[in-house]
Order: C-alpha cells, then sequence, then structure tokens
C-alpha cells in the first residue's frame, strides 16, 4: 500500500468523522452479539425444562418472551448505529473523492505546455474519474467493511475464547489458512488492476479523440477502421478485465469453503463437548450462529482486498501526474507597472522534443501605444513568440522584459492579467455567447459584452440568433462559423482590456471588409495600448508601428510599410502576390 500512503492526509484531515465512524462501528457490533447470546439461553432453557423439568412453562414462556423482545431491540438499535456507520464513513469517502479531483484538476492547471503534448486527453481525464472512483472505494466500502469485520471478529472472538477457549480454538483454525490464500493472490490482482486501468485509459482517449473528430472520420468515411480498432481495445479492455476476475472469483468460493469447515468443526468438537458434559447445548447453538456471523465478513475479506489493490494501481497512476512539476514557475512578484514597453533581448528557444530551433536571437522594443506585425512563413516562429511572451514556454536565451522588469519575476497570474490573446485556432466553450465572451471579464455586464461584441465587428450575427447572446454553444463552438468563432473570441480579449493584446492570425477567417472595420475599431480604441498581430495578410499589418519578418526563428527582415514593399525579400513578395490574388 505504498502508494495509497500519498493519501493518509486526507486520514488525517477527517480523522474525528472517522473515529466516530469507527465507534459507531463498534458500539452496531456489540449490540448484533446479544442475539446469538440469548438464542443459546433459550435453548438451555428449552432443555433444562424437557430434560429436568426444573422450570415450569409458563417461567419458560416468559424467559423465552424477554429474550425475543431483548433480540428485537438489540436488533433495530444495531441496524440503527449501521446506518450512521455507512453514513459517516461513507459520506467522508465522498469527501475525500472531491479534494481529491479538485487537487488533481488544479494540478493539471499549473502544468506547462509539455505535459499536455506528451499526455493525451483521454488518459488525462481517465486519472481524474475512473482512477479517482476506484480510490474512493478504498475510502468508503474498503475501510468501512474492513473495520466492521476487525470489529466483529475481536469481540466475537474473545467472547467465544471467554465461554469455551478449546471450542473457539478449533473454530479459527481455518483462518491462518484465509490468511495465506490472501497473501498468495494479493500480488496477482494488483498487476491485473493495473493493466485493467491501463487500457481502459487507452479506450478513454480513443472515444475521447473519436467524438471530437467526428467530422474527419465521416468527411474521409473512416467509420469501419475507426470501428474495427475501436473493437480491438475493447476486445483487449473485455481480456484484461475477464484475467482479473478470474483471480477474483476464487475469493468467495474458498471462503464458503472455510467457513464450511469452521461449521463441521463446532458440530463435531462442540458435539463431543456436549455428550461429555463439558458445554451445555446453548453454547453449542451459539458458536454456529457466531461462524455464520463470521461468513460475510470472511467472505468480504477477498472484495476488499480487491478494492484495496485496484486503489493502489489507481493512485500510483495518480501520483505519477501529481509528482510531475511544473517547469514555469511564479516569480517573486513585483510592483504595479506604469510602463509597459515590451523589449525582447536577443530571446533564443529551442524545443526540446523536437531539437527545433523556434526563436534565434530575435531583439525589438515595443513602446505602449505601438502596433507590432508579425509576418512570416509556416514554422517561422511567429506563434513561438506569444508563448513566450506569456510563459507557456521559458527561453533558452536572451531575455523579455515589461517595463524594464524580465518577465521570470513576475507571477504568472500577474503577467498573464495583463495581457490578452486570441489564439490561431480559438476555443469557445459550450457556454451561451455572452459567458464565451463573459471569460474575458468576470462582472462584465451586458452593455460591456455587447460593446466588445460591436468592436469585433459580430454583434449583429449574434442578434441575429433567436436568443441572441443567450445562445448556447455546442463543443468548440460548432454552432458558429469559423469567422464567427474568431470574431467571439476577439471580443472575448477586447473586453478584458489589456495593457498588451496578442492577435494570432485570428482573422484569416474573416473577409477583407470585416477585417478593416475590426482593424479599425482595434486602432481607435487602442491608441495607448500594446498590440502585436500574426498575420499571413499583409493587409492587416500595413499600418503597424513596426514589422518584422521570421525565417527559422530569426528576423530577416524588420521596418514599416512602406520601406519593406520598396526592398526585395519576403515581405515585398507576400505584398506583390496577395494584391495580384485580391485583382483576380
Amino acid at each position: 500500500m505504498k502508494e495509497l500512503q500519498y493519501l493518509n492526509k486526507y486520514l488525517r484531515k477527517y480523522r474525528i468523522k472517522l473515529l466516530i465512524g469507527v465507534a459507531i462501528t463498534i458500539i452496531a457490533r456489540i449490540f448484533s452479539l446479544f442475539a446469538p447470546r440469548l438464542i443459546g439461553d433459550s435453548l438451555t432453557v428449552v432443555e433444562n425444562y424437557v430434560v429436568d423439568q426444573n422450570l415450569s412453562l409458563a417461567e419458560v414462556e416468559a424467559i423465552l418472551l424477554q429474550n425475543i423482545s431483548i433480540i428485537i431491540g438489540t436488533a433495530l438499535l444495531s441496524g440503527f448505529f449501521t446506518f450512521l456507520m455507512r453514513q459517516t464513513i461513507i459520506n467522508v469517502s465522498r469527501y475525500i473523492e472531491f479534494d481529491l479531483k479538485n487537487e488533481i484538476y488544479a494540478h493539471y492547471q499549473r502544468l506547462t505546455q509539455r505535459f499536455y503534448k506528451n499526455n493525451r486527453t483521454g488518459d488525462l481525464m481517465s486519472r481524474i474519474s475512473e482512477d479517482v472512483g476506484k480510490v474512493r472505494m478504498y475510502f468508503g466500502p474498503a475501510i468501512m467493511y474492513s473495520i466492521n469485520t476487525v470489529a466483529l471478529f475481536v469481540i466475537v472472538i474473545a467472547y467465544m475464547f471467554s465461554i469455551a477457549p478449546k471450542l473457539a480454538l478449533y473454530t479459527i483454525i481455518p483462518l491462518p489458512l484465509l490468511s495465506f490464500i490472501i497473501y498468495k493472490l494479493n500480488s496477482v490482482i494488483h498487476q491485473r488492476s493495473t493493466l485493467v486501468q491501463e487500457v481502459l485509459a487507452k479506450l478513454s482517449t480513443f472515444t475521447q479523440e473519436s467524438f471530437s473528430g467526428i467530422s474527419i472520420i465521416k468527411s474521409y468515411t473512416l467509420q469501419p477502421k475507426i470501428a474495427a480498432e475501436f473493437e480491438a481495445l475493447t476486445l483487449e479492455s473485455k481480456e484484461k478485465n475477464m484475467r482479473l476476475v478470474r483471480v477474483q472469483a476464487w475469493f468467495f468460493p474458498l471462503m464458503i469453503l472455510l467457513i464450511g469447515i469452521s461449521n463441521l468443526i463446532v458440530i463435531f468438537i462442540g458435539g463431543n463437548q456436549y455428550m461429555q458434559g463439558q458445554i451445555e447445548i446453548g453454547v453449542l447453538g451459539e458458536f454456529i450462529i457466531y461462524v455464520n456471523m463470521l461468513t460475510w465478513p470472511v467472505a468480504v475479506v477477498g472484495w476488499v482486498t480487491s478494492i484495496v489493490q485496484q486503489a493502489e494501481a489507481s493512485q500510483k497512476r495518480i501520483n505519477r501526474f501529481l509528482q510531475e512539476q511544473p517547469e514555469i514557475l511564479d516569480g517573486e512578484g513585483v510592483p504595479p507597472l506604469e510602463d509597459f514597453t515590451i523589449e525582447f533581448d536577443k530571446v533564443s528557444l529551442s524545443y526540446p522534443e523536437t531539437g527545433i530551433k523556434a526563436l534565434d536571437k530575435v531583439s525589438f522594443t515595443l513602446k505602449p501605444g505601438q502596433k507590432l506585425g508579425i509576418v512570416g512563413a509556416v514554422g517561422a516562429g511567429k506563434s513561438t513568440l506569444f508563448d513566450v511572451l506569456t510563459r507557456l514556454y521559458d527561453v533558452d536565451g536572451g531575455e523579455i522584459r515589461i517595463g524594464g522588469v524580465p518577465i521570470q519575476k513576475f507571477t504568472l497570474d500577474a503577467l498573464r492579467q495583463q495581457i490578452g490573446i486570441v489564439p490561431q485556432n480559438p476555443f469557445l466553450f459550450s457556454e451561451s455567447i455572452a459567458d464565451n465572451i463573459r471569460f474575458g471579464k468576470k462582472d462584465a455586464t451586458l452593455q460591456e459584452i455587447e460593446q466588445a461584441a460591436k468592436m469585433a465587428n459580430v454583434h449583429e450575427n449574434i442578434i441575429a440568433f433567436a436568443e441572441g447572446y443567450d445562445t448556447e454553444l455546442g463543443e468548440r463552438g460548432v454552432t458558429l462559423s469559423g469567422g464567427q468563432i474568431q470574431r467571439v473570441s476577439i471580443a472575448r480579449a477586447l473586453i478584458k482590456n489589456p495593457e498588451i493584446l496578442l492577435l494570432d492570425d485570428c482573422l484569416s477567417a474573416v473577409d477583407t471588409d470585416t477585417e478593416e472595420k475590426i482593424l479599425s475599431n482595434l486602432k481607435q480604441i487602442r491608441s495607448n495600448k500594446t498590440t502585436l498581430i500574426i498575420s499571413h495578410r499583409v493587409t492587416s499589418v500595413l499600418d503597424a508601428d513596426h514589422i518584422i519578418v521570421l525565417k527559422d526563428g530569426k528576423i530577416i527582415q524588420e521596418g514599416t510599410h512602406e520601406p519593406l514593399i520598396n526592398n526585395k525579400g519576403y515581405y515585398q513578395d507576400l505584398f506583390h502576390k496577395q494584391q495580384t490574388e485580391n485583382t483576380i
């Protein structure tokens, strides 16, 4: 249970509730012991009446009626405390499930882009759902039944030894054999549980990717191929689960067999002792009931063991992610800035996964109120500029400063609160349009949302919907066109009113007239704030205060629009090519 030791902090957190649950369990088990003892007494009373006739029939009836009343009363009390036990311990397991899911989710949010590039979404989802569910079973049923079993064993066996030590000793002979069998099966269950969870993660990843890419699957008529791959995965999952349950299936028959042997021992040894006058008939009856009371707790040992082994396997997978440390760490923090001048000083970055040098000694300065245009071919390093500015990646060489302060000194929240970004492939959540825009400013009013939408030139499209700004979007905004998604994303960034606005080729899906309107609005509302825009269209950057052209991570041209189109190079070629296309 080494991996489960990580969860001891939660046991400490809820120790009071768990201790109350333990106390209630012991009380419930004490009340459950009254019935066998009173049944044994009743058998002895009946035997005395039949054999010795020391008691009258009326006295026997009175004693039996009293015993029956006590049995019913203690059974009700035992049931009540058992209910409280479940309410206490099972509730704790739900609290811990809540805490663990939130801990994992918060940790996911701290991890860097490299983590998400190296791990699949389905696997991440599996660990926060399926794996946490297995761990919850350890905190709930496993702990509850373990406490119940231990309490019952201690109380019952102690009482059995107090009234008939020799018979009790013979009765528990099968228990060491039970322990040995559990020990042998534990390791097999642990190994197979790990394999089951791993294939389940693969299955979750496959289905998640299939649903996300359903349009591609259908357009390329890949349904038969995907169905065949899914069937292969489900077959693998079935085989792994069957190998696990084959081992688990040994537990219950073996438990019942051992309990049956104990019953035979009680009847044989106890019968001999009774005939020799060493014990009363009531004691023999009590022991048979006690042995059968232990049937379920002993049988449940196998089930609990299986739960613990599966929880161990799941927690091992969870721990592997929780032990991942974010590469991008908070700085010590800086006082609020008044100057938001951006300086790139010989900035370089190589991606360790591929070894590709995305940026190579890039330098430029951008003062507040200025606009920087960034152009270049695919893979030139344009988007990487935004990634290092927002610290999604930390640079290998050089330094980035805002207001003269290296960005590593900012806390991540403080840095990113000053930046609004519209990515190349914007993502909209399955919320209303208003809520998607409100992500930029949590307390934004409807008036502010509408104003941002007008600046992004999407207001007229939104009010044309039957429910206007309350229109619910499907996953990834599939109910909107590509241009509308881009413009809603621009509105989301504008409502934040950031000091630095980053636009990553976010006008590629709109027509030139719409592009001109949006750029005109941006120029008007951001006259005193900094804007960086990546574009494959020269029209998006021609009014920029400074333009840089990237190739293989290096700046190969820079300046303003007029000098650049008059000098041979990438920018001039791009300008003439697009002019020709527009003429055609």
